[in-house]
């Protein structure tokens, strides 16, 4: 998430690209290449694994280190913030529920990250779905997984493609959502659902004029992205949720060279016709357990799919938290919770 999300964009949904320099995703390597430090107590692995469109999607599985091959384990796909990648939040969430016994994966989407896809930087509903069930089907073929007993988890904006993805892909047995973005309502609705019929067509208009930009340049244009570099302070003048994303993506704190937080333009058509969420209350009689921080800038998304999903659902509220919190405050991020929850959705 960067500048092009924030409440400025209600009006339009094509702000002209800032002048900071993108960076291009990093090859893979063998050294480790996390925002946050290797544990002891899992084994880590690059793999890589087609998803039903063909796209190679890249992931790190994490396992609890003796685990027992002969026996069957639950495991739980991890899906990334919306512009992030796996070796930022994911990872955390992924190798920290590894600690505690599951065998989970946090990969990149497609066309992100060190997954494949042409041309980069796109965002896809569809296939970002589509990539959590792709998710499971790797898992499925690890001989020591249950496949009876596999979860997801999804942040930030991954929030709502895991739940989208559980609502047709029934081997996904219980959801978790931390800090949940619906980035089909926030696009095709603004702010707190507050983009106007007129604003509404001049995003379509402008997205219209884009598409002719990206044909006649023979390449996409990118939204605005964060600094290649690590930033030392936050650029005066931001709107509070610029500059809590600024604080993640740009600083020290989560900067990573696969992440600039930028998309194609012309993405957000795709995110203005299709409803993710939209079959939330079939997902009963599997779980959902929502977590989401006290103070959160993005709380009624969270709010509104409680309110909207059917039993078995929990809502967890963390006191304190902001929403990019949840991506990394090992402190205040309930894995006891977590932990709990899928223990019980998963034997």
């Amino acid at each position: 998430m960067n500048r092009y999300f924030t409440k400025a964009l209600t009006a339009s949904l094509l702000c002209l690209a800032l002048a900071i320099p993108v960076v291009s995703f990093a090859a893979k390597s063998p050294k480790w290449d996390k925002t946050f430090a290797k544990s002891d107590k899992v084994a880590h692995e690059k793999v890589s694994y087609k998803n039903r469109f063909g796209i190679s999607v890249s992931a790190d599985k994490y396992l609890p280190k003796g685990l027992d091959t002969s026996r069957k384990h639950p495991a739980i796909v991890i899906g990334t913030p919306y512009g992030g990648v796996k070796e930022q939040g994911a990872g955390i969430y992924a190798q920290t529920l590894a600690e505690r016994g599951f065998v989970t994966i946090a990969f990149d989407e497609s066309y992100n990250g060190e997954s494949g896809g042409q041309p980069r930087r796109v965002s896809s509903p569809d296939i970002f779905v589509e990539d959590f069930s792709a998710g499971v089907d790797y898992l499925g073929t690890l001989p020591f997984v249950d496949r009876n007993r596999i979860g997801a988890i999804g942040l930030c904006g991954s929030g709502a493609f895991a739940v989208t993805a559980a609502q047709v892909d029934h081997r996904i047995k219980a959801v978790a959502t931390a800090s949940m973005y619906d980035m089909s309502r926030f696009m095709s609705k603004g702010w707190k659902d507050s983009m106007t019929d007129e604003q509404r067509n001049q995003t379509l208009d402008q997205l219209a004029e884009q598409r002719w930009k990206d044909v006649d340049n023979g390449t996409p244009e990118l939204t605005p992205a964060f600094p290649g570099e690590p930033a030392a302070t936050i650029p005066e003048g931001l709107d509070p949720i610029t500059s809590e994303f600024f604080e993640y993506y740009a600083m020290q704190r989560g900067h990573h060279p696969n992440s600039i937080a930028a998309f194609t333009k012309t993405s957000a058509m795709s995110f203005m016709n299709f409803p993710l969420m939209d079959q939330i209350k079939s997902i009963s009689p599997r779980p959902i357990l929502f977590i989401m921080g006290e103070k959160a800038h993005s709380r009624y998304f969270t709010e509104d799919a409680y309110e909207e999903a059917a039993e078995p659902k929990e809502l967890v509220i963390v006191p304190g938290a902001r929403h990019i919190d949840l991506y990394d405050r090992v402190d205040i991020i309930p894995f006891n919770k977590l932990t709990s929850f899928f223990s019980e959705a998963l034997k």
